[in-house]
């Protein structure tokens, strides 16, 4: 049985000692934080709190004082057994020893005897790892949870005093301020969260949230199967899309406490769907600077483990590191690639492709955390129709081919990126000689100029741009079926990213010449939518 978290940890465990439950695991990397809620709750019913670790013995730490040098495990449960009086035991690091089976035994035994007394038997662990023996003898499984905002602030606030108090004055008086630091460190334990406002005060003299999203980028490199993504991208490297930017821009505040009191919901993700290097993926990167919050990329082959089961307990853990680190952007590139084989799953592997989506749907339709999803993909027709239901995503975006003034923009940004005045180019010449180019297109076209002036000595130039063009030719023209069949799915099912067409904008080059059902939703416009902590500085 595991509990959920409709009431505090401490809260569940004093109901859970209350009813008798005699064997309970704690799952928790914070031991110390842990313990100081169950002595709180030990003073608070009258009840003696001894703790065990394989190094000290038992140590009394609540309603009595000693210590007992018992570290042999198969001992350390014949104390609890024979011990007398209400009291609340706790076996720090318990699990390698369960690896024997006498001590699994011996535990099962202490389960069935602390049913007749007022004793409860706490295994507390950073991980949860239980034997299959203990599964029905193990009364209940809690995921204690990491520090709550007030939490959070009370250690942010003990650092405050060591700060410069001109920037004291800051903080102060900008209550905005102190709920961006603390939204952004909610998800670490108190010791990180501690330690990283410590290293910030002394990095930069005030709370910086760069300082705070490294220590994130921490916890994502132990878990392996996610990466965290740096922000290099910045939101006005994205070309064209205005009603995609638009619809990010207005929710880049949507996770704060203004928004709860306001009745927004959290935001829950997004779907971009369409042509291939027309910049959802950029987006993606993007939107992480935007709302200054980690970017975590999930590749879904990383999910797909060799073992039995394994797969399953990845996207568990995944879920749970996303989760732990929160408020934070889910990335998930080329969606339809990494849950295409959903339906023969059955008879390729075992079902295990159709559990692992369901799961991951399942946490996208309920997940009440704010975590953000953003999946891109391609094909759409690869999708399983589960995923485009509405409520998993709350919108789903089609991302066309650029039209002329988002190719204009696409091109001037790439220009500017490479150190160049755009106002030294024909951009009228540039965005006719484009029609039908993507903008990961344009990116190449321009980085091929570029080498090819620096080989014969020359400058990027519009004409040495016209001559590269000529050699590329567009995915509109090599993919036409494939981009008419999106379009047509597109028509009805989802939103538009750019405003092609409207204002009468004219249609050009394939669209033109095939027709395109953005183009029909032009006229129309877009679909509805512990002390104090002394730090030398």
């Amino acid at each position: 049985m595991t509990i959920e978290h409709k009431r505090s940890s401490k809260g569940e465990i004093e109901d859970l000692i209350k009813a008798r439950y005699s064997l309970i695991w704690i799952t928790s990397p914070e031991e110390t934080r842990v313990e100081e809620s169950l002595r709180k709750l030990c003073v608070e019913r009258e009840m003696r709190l001894e703790v065990w670790s394989i190094t000290e013995g038992f140590k009394t730490i609540a309603n009595g004082q000693g210590t007992r040098d018992v570290k042999d495990p198969m001992k350390a449960i014949d104390h609890v057994i024979r011990a007398e009086g209400r009291a609340l035991f706790v076996l720090r690091d318990f699990h390698p020893f369960l690896k024997e089976p006498a001590v699994v035994r011996r535990l099962r035994d202490a389960a069935t005897e602390l049913r007749k007394t007022k004793k409860s038997l706490l295994v507390l662990s950073p991980i949860t790892k239980i034997p299959p023996e203990l599964e029905k003898s193990i009364s209940a499984v809690l995921d204690w949870e990491l520090p709550n905002r007030a939490e959070i602030e009370q250690a942010a606030r003990k650092v405050l005093p060591n700060l410069p108090a001109a920037t004291q004055q800051v903080i102060e008086s900008d209550p905005q301020m102190m709920e961006r630091v603390v939204e952004g460190a909610l998800g670490l334990t108190l010791t990180e969260a501690e330690n990283v406002f410590a290293k910030s005060a002394v990095r930069t003299h005030t709370f910086d949230l760069e300082t705070i999203l490294e220590e994130k980028k921490q916890i994502i490199r132990k878990s392996g199967l996610l990466e965290y993504y740096e922000h290099r991208e910045e939101f006005s490297d994205v070309g064209g899309m205005e009603i995609l930017k638009d619809w990010l821009v207005k929710r880049r505040n949507a996770f704060s406490s203004r928004a709860r009191d306001f009745g927004l919901p959290l935001p829950k993700g997004i779907l971009l769907i369409g042509v291939p290097g027309t910049g959802k993926s950029l987006t993606a990167k993007a939107v992480g600077a935007l709302w200054q919050m980690p970017l975590l990329r999930l590749d879904v082959g990383k999910i797909f483990g060799g073992l039995v089961g394994s797969s399953e307990e990845n996207m568990r853990n995944v879920i749970k590191t996303a989760e732990a680190i929160a408020p934070a952007i889910l990335w998930i590139d080329e969606l339809e690639k990494g849950f295409s084989g959903t339906q023969s799953s059955g008879s390729t592997d075992g079902g295990t492709t159709s559990r692992v989506f369901a799961s991951f749907i399942t946490w996208l339709q309920e997940k009440t955390t704010p975590v953000f999803v953003i999946a891109t993909a391609n094909n759409v027709h690869q999708l399983p129709p589960e995923l485009l239901r509405k409520g998993r995503f709350d919108e789903i975006f089609f991302c066309d081919l650029p039209d002329r003034e988002d190719r204009r923009s696409i091109i001037d940004i790439h220009i500017r990126k490479k150190k160049r005045d755009p106002g030294q180019f024909d951009m009228d010449r540039l965005v006719e000689a484009t029609v039908d180019y993507s903008g990961a297109e344009l990116e190449q076209a321009v980085i091929a100029s570029l080498y090819d002036a620096f080989d014969t000595g020359n400058d990027l130039s519009t004409d040495g741009l016209l001559n590269t063009l000529k050699d590329i030719v567009p995915l509109a023209i090599t993919m036409r079926e494939q981009i008419e069949s999106m379009r047509e799915w597109a028509r009805t099912r989802a939103r538009m990213a750019a405003t092609r067409g409207r204002g009468g904008a004219k249609k050009e080059g394939w669209m033109a010449r095939y027709g395109a059902p953005s183009s029909n939703l032009g006229d129309k416009g877009p679909a509805p939518d512990d002390g104090d902590r002394k730090i030398e500085l």
